[in-house]
């Protein structure tokens, strides 16, 4: 004899609940997931995207409207020819005109040699963790620069300080400042060369090894060739950090309106402080268009620095 059950149809999801044992087995919504796969994924992946161009936006409109107000207000300043060749020289606040050459060299030449510094230390620590690094050295470095990437910089500042001025005895100077830069600049370079370096397949190491590659041959021909690129957007990403910084120089390089292209003597003309000066007197008209015009000067400069930097990966990097 049939019963209820025998004749039920089967993938019916009323009468497969109706009849489904009382302690468990699957619930009607799980049953329809697992029938409609593609649906759920679907909903998850507009989900996602949602979630994803929300966060895009969030990004990019303070940017755009920061970058736009830093344009709107300080193009007028950059069209001017003077602006590229002059300086600050007995200009008051409420005087027109003057130029941001010296800090635009000063802040090149500061950034320049801080780079010059912080580079070959990074990438070489960077190679030694990656490559040779094992036992408490290693442990210790990384822990080292670790605590250097959450350091603020007016706390690199007052150390240098500490040391430069007040136990040495050598008086403030753009160099002086430099030196803070680079305890901000080497953990980023650090990092990402690390990472950069942790991304080249062992594949590539064991192949010049089996060919009788020294090891120290295989970092420098092998590792280092096919991590240029990345190496290089993280020594932009360290000078990005560094170029804008302000409380180094406030603390160790005094600004000054004139030319000064000794790092090692006196007060120090770069474009962070330059902006720094004229904020104080933002309520003239002509001080807030040299700041404005000081702070679009500096974006360009990076970059300019940006685009530099990646037209070196891209001649540099490992043609497949």
């Amino acid at each position: 004899m049939s019963t209820a059950t025998d004749r039920r149809v089967p993938g019916d999801a009323a009468v497969d609940d109706a009849v489904a044992p009382p302690g468990g087995g699957p619930s009607r919504d799980a049953l329809a997931e697992m029938r409609n796969p593609q649906r759920s994924r679907a909903v998850t992946d507009i989900v996602a995207r949602v979630v994803m161009w929300g966060a895009f936006l969030v990004a990019v409109v303070p940017l755009v409207w920061i970058l736009g107000t830093v344009v709107a207000k300080g193009v007028h300043m950059l069209t001017s020819s003077t602006w590229w060749t002059g300086n600050q020289r007995n200009i008051n606040s409420d005087d027109f005109g003057g130029g941001a050459r010296h800090a635009i060299e000063g802040t090149l030449q500061m950034v320049g040699v801080t780079a010059l510094i912080a580079v070959p230390i990074g990438v070489l620590t960077a190679v030694y963790l990656v490559e040779y690094g094992r036992g408490p050295l290693a442990r210790m470095i990384s822990f080292t620069v670790d605590i250097l990437s959450g350091i603020p910089s007016i706390v690199a500042a007052l150390f240098i300080y500490a040391v430069w001025v007040t136990t040495f005895g050598i008086g403030r100077s753009g160099f002086a400042a430099s030196l803070a830069l680079v305890l901000l600049m080497i953990p980023v370079v650090v990092r990402s060369t690390e990472e950069m370096l942790k991304l080249v397949p062992n594949e590539l190491r064991e192949a010049a090894y089996a060919l009788g590659v020294p090891k120290w041959v295989t970092v420098v021909k092998v590792v280092l060739r096919t991590a240029f690129s990345g190496i290089i957007t993280g020594v932009l990403l360290g000078i990005a950090r560094v170029m804008g910084e302000t409380a180094p120089l406030l603390i160790l390089a005094p600004y000054t309106k004139n030319f000064q292209r000794d790092l090692f003597n006196g007060n120090f003309p770069t474009l962070p402080m330059m902006i720094n000066q004229d904020r104080g007197d933002y309520a003239l008209a002509t001080a807030a268009e040299r700041m404005w015009g000081a702070a679009l000067t500096l974006i360009l400069l990076v970059l300019l620095l940006n685009i530099i930097g990646r037209a070196i990966a891209h001649l540099g990097s490992v043609k497949k």
